[in-house]
Parts: structure tokens; sequence; C-alpha cells
């Protein structure tokens, strides 16, 4: 799959989260991968001050780290989800 750094792609990324038990929140922060992610509480904390490329990337790493409900999503982003946590991307 070939990734878009737009905000429409990070937007679409955003989609998957808000339909998902997870909760995603961008903050100011120490994290050494540029992101946090709090299992017990479904959390997701990015770094505010990275790029929209550094987002992204961050966004697709947390997707392929955890668990979600495909069946809750709608085909829409069930089609995306399955695409990015299968598939070998290409930057």
């Amino acid at each position: 799959m070939q990734i878009k750094y737009t905000p429409q792609f990070q937007a679409k990324l955003e989609d998957i989260f808000a339909e998902s038990d997870y909760v995603l929140r961008y903050e100011k922060g120490n994290f050494q991968a540029g992101y946090c992610l709090l299992k017990d509480t479904k959390i997701a904390i990015v770094n505010k001050y990275f790029t929209a490329e550094g987002k992204i990337n961050c966004l697709i790493e947390i997707l392929k780290s955890i668990e979600l409900d495909a069946s809750r999503l709608s085909e829409k982003n069930r089609s995306l989800y399955i695409e990015l946590t299968q598939s070998q991307l290409q930057l």
C-alpha cells in the first residue's frame, strides 16, 4: 500500500480510532517512539508537535500494534484497517 502524507489520509486514520474503543489524543510529551499507548485504558497519545508525516507514521504503528474489533468499523474503515495491518507499507 502506498502511504499519502496528507491531512485527508491522517483524518482517515483518525476515523478508525473514532470508531474503535481507543481514544486518540494529541499532546505534548517526551515519548521515545513519538507516541504513548496505554493499553489498559485504551488511550493512544501522539506528540502534537510532530509533522503530519510523523503523526501518520505513529498512527500506523499504533494500529499495527493493537487489536481492534474490525466488525465495529464501517466498511470503508474496515478495508483500510485490514490493508494497513496485513500489508507491507511503501513509504
